[in-house]
Parts: C-alpha cells; structure tokens; sequence
C-alpha cells in the first residue's frame, strides 16, 4: 500500500517550506521577467497615478525593489533547502518537492491576484485593455489556482518517485537562472535608456549624451529618462561620471531598465509629444537659448533638434 508523498518524504517542515518559498521566488520572476519586461503589460505601480508614480525612473525603481524582494525569497528558500537535504535521500522526495514547488507557484499567482489587482489596484494583469478583469481572472484560473490543485493533487497521490537529489539541483538552477534572466538585456535591443539623477538638467544632459557622441529618441516628460542611440565604442563609465543614474546593457544596471521598449513612440501620434517638440519649446521661451536653455550643451539648436528627430519626419 502506497502512502501519500506528504506522510514520507515531505515530512520535514524544512523541506515542505524550501518547495513553498522556491517556488514561490521563482512564481515573482516568472511575473517580473513575462509581464514586466518581455510582454511590458504593466509595471509593479502601473495602477497608481500622479505625482511621482508617472515619473519612468520611479516605476523602473518600484520593478527592481519587487526583484529584490524575490531574490530575498529565492536565498531563503535555498537556505531551507540545504537545511532539509537529509530528506533528499527519501522515496519519492522528488515529486515531494516539485509538488510543493506548484503550490508555491500558485499561491504567489493568487497573492498578487488578490492583494495588487483588487484590494491595493497598484497594478492589473494588462494595463492596456478594455477588460482588466478578464485578463485577471484568465491569469488567476490558469497560473494561480490550477497550479496549487495541481501540486495538491501530486502531493496527495500515492506511489513511489525518485531521490530529491536530482530534482533539488535542478530547482536550484531553474531558480537562479529565473534571478539571472531578470539581470540580463534582451537581445538585439540597440536602444539605451538613460536615468539621470535628480537635480541633473537638460543641459547638463545633453552635455553628457554629446560626450559620447549619442543621438536621442525619446524622453520623458520630466528630462528625467532618456531613450538614447549609443555608438558600439561609448562609454557608458562616462555617462555615469556626467550625471547617470543608470545606463541600460551596462555592468551597473537593474536589468528592467534594458527592457524597456520605447518602439511604439515613433508612430505619428507620439511624436509631438517627444523629447523634439519639448526643445523646441524651451528655446522658443528664451531669449538667449544657447546660453541660457542649454547652458552646459556644446550642441546648436540645429543639432539638437537633428539629434532628437533623426529617422522621424517632422514639419512644423
């Protein structure tokens, strides 16, 4: 007579706790790196408005304390892990582990669903869409609560199953790579994003961006996030030495800003609203506008306006 995984192999808090939590690191990534970065359907406070919430760096800030706060959970779950290892030489202590690691999944997929889409609103599964509460509950069914009955159910059978060994190593790799993919740039993104610290003006800016012979695309409405063209050799130390408080594809970076995808600005709609228009309308309101709007840059108006607008037809 077969007895349930649970009674066996799992019978250490340790290690029911260690399949719980990395699973549940591991459910924050997959919604951190699927929904935030690949898919960019919402940021972690994409639902709150005014003040500092439409500031870009404030949001890609609020991304990278969310990552954080999953890598916290990813250490603690290894910890629990190496803790519980006697366990791995029990039958079955692989189905064990895996199936806690669903429930964990799951429960982190019901947490948010709960807590950050209908209690708090600090965010819905798509920002951009008609019937948020469509895509929340489709999000909720299929990643949340068939994921938990899912584990439930393996937990609860019967039957036998291999060492935990194995399947310890391997949920131990999946997590890392889940805290790796979250660090690393996309491919075949030739587009920089620049987060100046506060204080820093469009002069000194632009002063910068010409240090390293760059071309800007778009920036927000706070000159605060610059979406830049960088030649291959720029240095991006140099950036960080004028006034950067992050540089995209760079060593020192928090990975959500490399994903941020500035594409859909380039239709006609947007480009009144970009970083040219907001130029112009500096210069405009100066009666000295080399000196006075732009004092640090080295650029012309001419420049300038050729720099923000390259690739976009613009007439007045």
């Amino acid at each position: 007579m077969s007895l349930p995984i649970y009674d066996g192999a799992a019978r250490t808090s340790s290690f029911r706790w260690a399949g719980y939590v990395l699973g549940f690191a591991i459910g924050g990534f997959f919604d951190g790196i699927l929904l935030h970065q690949i898919l960019q359907w919402h940021h972690l406070l994409s639902g709150l408005e005014g003040g500092r919430f439409g500031d870009l760096r404030f949001q890609i800030m609020a991304d990278g304390a969310f990552h954080l706060v999953m890598y916290v959970a990813l250490m603690l779950g290894l910890l629990l892990l190496w803790r519980s290892r006697a366990n791995f030489v029990q039958p079955a202590a692989d189905r064990a582990l895996a199936a806690n690691a669903l429930i964990g999944f799951g429960f982190w997929h019901i947490l948010d669903g709960i807590v950050s889409h209908w209690v708090l609103g600090i965010h819905r599964i798509r920002m951009d869409t008609d019937i948020p509460l469509l895509w929340d509950l489709v999000w909720f069914v299929l990643f949340g609560v068939a994921f938990v009955i899912a584990g439930y159910l393996m937990r609860r059978s019967g039957g036998g199953g291999r060492r935990g060994g194995r399947l310890a190593a391997a949920m131990t790799i999946l997590a890392l790579a889940g805290g790796l993919l979250a660090l690393l740039p996309p491919g075949g993104n030739a587009t920089t994003i620049i987060v100046f610290r506060p204080g820093i003006s469009p002069g000194a800016a632009w002063s910068a961006l010409a240090s390293v012979e760059g071309e800007l695309i778009w920036s927000d409405t706070n000159d605060g996030v610059w979406a830049v063209s960088l030649p291959e050799d720029a240095s991006r130390l140099e950036l960080y030495r004028r006034g950067a408080l992050l540089v995209s594809g760079s060593a020192i970076t928090v990975g959500c800003a490399d994903w941020v995808d500035i594409s859909w600005l380039k239709t006609p709609e947007k480009r009144a609203a970009g970083a040219f228009q907001q130029t112009v309308d500096v210069v405009r309101a100066s009666g000295n506008p080399e000196r006075e709007s732009f004092p640090n840059s080295p650029l012309s108006l001419e420049s300038r306006a050729s720099s923000i607008s390259k690739g976009w037809p613009w007439q007045e």
